[in-house]
């Protein structure tokens, strides 16, 4: 990522109003924002496209968050992750704390403060956005 280029973020969930929020919310903070209602729909993206971090839902229609996680780092290793879900049980597993996760960037919906997911791209990316 070029110091003069916004940070480009990839929100994936299959809820139209919690992607839609959760994008526009985002592109006010003058982050690029791409959205995907799919894992796969996410996964043509990456394929075709950079992103610096990725903003997941779990519960996906088709294949669920964890391996599109699992797979998007595989394609892009320096991506990062933020998992936005409804499972309130939800432990992290092993394999994506390997590929870079932290527990303290899950974030369980409804989220009462959206910031949080701003302060947490922010602190994937330092210098960026301030």
């Amino acid at each position: 990522m070029s110091s003069s280029s916004l940070i480009k973020v990839l929100v994936v969930d299959d809820e139209p109003s919690i992607r839609r929020s959760l994008q526009e919310f985002l592109d006010d903070f003058n982050f690029a924002v791409t959205s995907a209602d799919s894992a796969e729909a996410a996964l043509k993206l990456i394929a075709d496209h950079h992103f610096d971090v990725g903003v997941i839902d779990l519960r996906l229609p088709g294949m669920n968050g964890d391996v599109l996680i699992k797979n998007a780092h595989q394609m892009n290793p320096k991506m990062k992750f933020i998992i936005h879900t409804g499972s309130v049980g939800y432990q992290i597993s092993q394999e994506l704390l390997n590929a870079g996760m932290k527990p303290e960037h899950v974030f369980l919906k409804p989220l009462p403060d959206l910031n949080m997911i701003i302060d947490a791209i922010r602190e994937f990316f330092p210098v960026k956005n301030k």
